[in-house]
C-alpha cells in the first residue's frame, strides 16, 4: 500500500501566463497543423493555475532489476537509490511490446502518442503518427509549457518537429558507438547540421541537461525530456566503470541457460542483440558482459546525479516532478537470450520513478501499468487532458492512494511471433507459429523458470487467460491467429558463422566477442 500521508509543498512558483498565452498562440498558428485544427479557433486555454516543471530522463535497454535498492546489492546505483527514497517506484512497469526488433522505436512511438502500437497506422509506426497529438505538443498548446528534448529520437525528424520547440545534442538514430557519434540541435522546429559529440554520451545529455536547467526561467513552466543512450550496447562505458565490475563481478540471473529452448521468433537465433555473444552461451562470456552493461548503468546513475543535484540549485526544485524510466528491459542471458526481442519479464519491464511535490517518498506499487501510461500521468500532472481517445491510464489514483490497481491484466503482443497476457499473479506465454504456450506463476515464480501449461491442475487458469487475451486482442484489434496448421519448427539453428556484427562496435568488443572480424554492416555517419 502507498502511505499518502506525505504532505505536498503548497509553495509554489509565479508563472506568467501573458508569456505562456503567447507561447500558446505561436504553437498553435505556426508551428504545428495538426495541433492547430485540434481545437476551435476560439477555444481559450485555463492558464489560471500553476503548473509544475517536468524532468523525463529516459534509459534505453535498462532491466527492472539494475538499481540496488531494489535488492540488487550487486550494482552501484547511489544516485537511483535516492531518488527512489526520494519519490514512489512502479515496480510493475512494461513496455506494450514491439512491432519491431528494435523494441526501443515502437515503446517510445507508444510513450509519445498515449496508443499501443496496434493503434498506432500500420504503414510507418514508427515515424508516422496520423492525427496523434505528442504528448509534448499537448503540454505546449494545453498546458503553455516550453518543451525542450535532449538526447536519443528514434522516430524520425518530422515526429520530432511535430512533438517539440527546441532541443540540443539530439542524436537522431536508434544506437550508436557511445563515444563516437554526431548530435544536432533543434532551433524552433529546424534541425541543425550534424556536428560530432564532444564527450560520452551519458555526459554529454547530463551535462546538456545541467545547462538547461541552470538556465531556464521560472516563469514559465517546462517539460525537459532527456533521453540516454545507455544502457544500451555497445556495452562500452568509460574504462573505470567496467574495470570495477570486473573486480568484482555481478552472478550471473538465475535463469541463465545456455540456450532459449525453442524458436521464438527470427531475432533468436539470427538477429543483432542475440549476435552480441557466440552459442552456446559461455558463463564467462555472459558474466563479463554483465560487468560491461552494469558499468554503462553506474556511469549512466552518476549523470543522473549531476541533473539531480543541478534541480535542487534552482529555486523552482520545489515545482519540479521528476520521472525515471526505460523503454524496456534486456535479457542479458536470462532464459539463455541476450536482447530485448521476447515477452519475458526481464525484457518487458523496466524501471519507473516518479519523485516530486505530492507524490508518496520511499513508497512502491505493484499495480500493473504500461509505459505508455505516462503519457496520462504527465498530462494530470501538468493540469492537461489527455485526448479522450488514448489508452494511456494516469498513475496518479494509485500515487494518490485512491487506488491499487492501473490495470486487471497487461496485454504483451510482439510481432507476429509472441503475445503474453499478464495479472498480478499470473503470465500466459502464446507463441503462435510454432503451437506452443507457457504458463507462469509470478507470485511463487517471478523468474519464469516452470512451466505449468501442460499440468492439468492448471487448465481452467489457462482457459482464463486465453479469455482476457482476447479481451485486449478485440480492444487493440489483433487479428493474428493464435495457432497453425503450419507450424514452424520448434526448435531454434544456432549458427555462430551467421551472427550480425553491426557497425556500432569499437574494435575492442570486436577483438574480445567476435575474435577481431570486421562487421558484416556498413560503417557511415550517424
Amino acid at each position: 500500500m502507498i502511505n499518502t500521508n506525505y504532505a505536498a509543498d503548497e509553495r509554489r512558483v509565479p508563472i506568467t501566463n501573458a508569456i505562456r498565452a503567447a507561447l500558446v498562440t505561436y504553437m498553435i498558428v505556426c508551428v504545428n497543423p495538426v495541433l492547430s485544427q485540434a481545437r476551435e479557433p476560439d477555444a481559450k486555454v485555463d492558464l489560471s493555475s500553476d503548473r509544475p516543471n517536468i524532468i523525463f530522463l529516459f534509459a534505453d535497454d535498462q532491466r527492472p532489476d539494475t538499481i540496488s535498492a531494489y535488492g540488487n546489492p550487486h550494482i552501484r546505483t547511489p544516485h537511483l537509490d535516492q531518488l527512489a527514497r526520494r519519490g514512489t517506484s512502479f515496480r510493475r512497469n512494461y513496455c506494450a511490446g514491439s512491432f519491431s526488433g528494435a523494441v526501443c522505436v515502437a515503446s517510445r512511438a507508444m510513450l509519445m502518442t498515449g496508443q499501443p502500437w496496434m493503434k498506432l497506422p500500420s504503414g510507418r509506426p514508427a515515424s508516422e503518427w496520423g492525427d496523434a497529438i505528442p504528448l509534448p505538443a499537448r503540454l505546449s498548446v494545453e498546458g503553455g509549457y516550453q518543451t525542450f528534448i535532449i538526447g536519443k529520437w528514434h522516430n524520425g525528424p518530422a515526429m520530432l518537429k511535430r512533438s517539440f520547440q527546441n532541443g540540443r545534442s539530439v542524436y537522431m538514430g536508434g544506437m550508436a558507438n557511445h563515444a563516437d557519434f554526431t548530435v544536432q540541435d533543434l532551433n524552433a522546429g529546424k534541425l541543425s547540421a550534424k556536428r560530432k559529440a564532444e564527450s560520452f554520451s551519458s555526459e554529454l545529455f547530463a551535462d546538456e541537461a545541467v545547462r538547461f536547467i541552470e538556465t531556464a526561467e521560472s516563469d514559465q513552466p517546462f517539460f525537459l525530456y532527456v533521453a540516454f543512450m545507455a544502457p544500451h550496447d555497445p556495452r562500452n562505458p568509460p574504462q573505470p566503470y567496467r574495470e570495477m565490475y570486473y573486480q568484482s563481478p555481478p552472478p550471473l540471473p538465475e535463469n541463465f541457460v545456455p540456450l532459449h529452448p525453442f524458436n521464438n521468433g527470427p531475432q533468436a537465433a539470427a538477429g543483432r542483440d542475440e549476435s552480441l555473444a557466440p552459442w552456446p552461451r559461455e558463463a564467462s562470456v555472459i558474466r563479463d558482459q554483465l560487468c560491461e552493461y552494469y558499468g554503462l548503468v553506474t556511469h549512466l546513475d552518476e549523470q543522473v546525479g549531476k541533473i539531480m543535484e543541478a534541480i535542487k540549485k534552482r529555486s523552482h526544485h520545489k515545482n519540479t516532478v521528476v520521472i525515471y524510466t526505460a523503454d524496456h528491459g534486456l535479457a542479458m542471458g536470462s532464459h539463455g537470450l541476450l536482447g530485448k526481442q521476447n515477452i519475458y519479464e526481464e525484457s518487458m519491464q523496466s524501471p519507473l520513478i516518479i519523485a516530486g511535490p505530492g507524490i508518496p517518498q520511499g513508497q512502491s506499487t505493484q499495480a500493473l501499468n504500461y509505459i505508455h501510461d505516462l503519457y496520462a500521468t504527465v498530462c494530470e500532472t501538468a493540469q492537461v487532458t489527455p485526448p479522450a481517445e488514448i489508452e494511456s491510464r494516469s498513475l496518479w489514483p494509485v500515487i494518490r492512494g485512491e487506488s491499487t490497481e492501473i490495470h486487471p491484466s497487461l496485454f504483451l503482443p510482439f510481432q507476429e511471433h509472441q503475445r503474453a497476457v499478464v495479472t498480478p499473479h499470473w503470465k500466459l506465454h502464446v507463441y503462435p507459429k510454432i503451437n506452443h504456450q507457457l504458463l507462469f506463476d509470478l507470485k511463487n515464480d517471478p523468474l519464469e523458470m516452470s512451466n505449468l501449461a501442460s499440468d492439468s491442475l492448471h487448465e481452467d487458469q489457462v482457459e482464463d487467460l486465453l479469455a482476457q487475451m482476447q479481451h485486449w486482442r478485440q480492444k487493440w484489434g489483433d487479428t493474428l491467429p493464435l495457432e497453425t496448421e503450419t507450424p514452424e519448427p520448434f526448435k531454434p539453428v544456432y549458427d555462430n558463422e551467421k551472427r550480425t556484427i553491426d557497425r556500432w562496435q569499437p574494435q575492442w568488443i570486436l577483438d574480445k566477442y567476435f575474435d577481431g572480424k570486421e562487421t558484416t554492416q556498413r560503417r557511415n555517419t550517424p
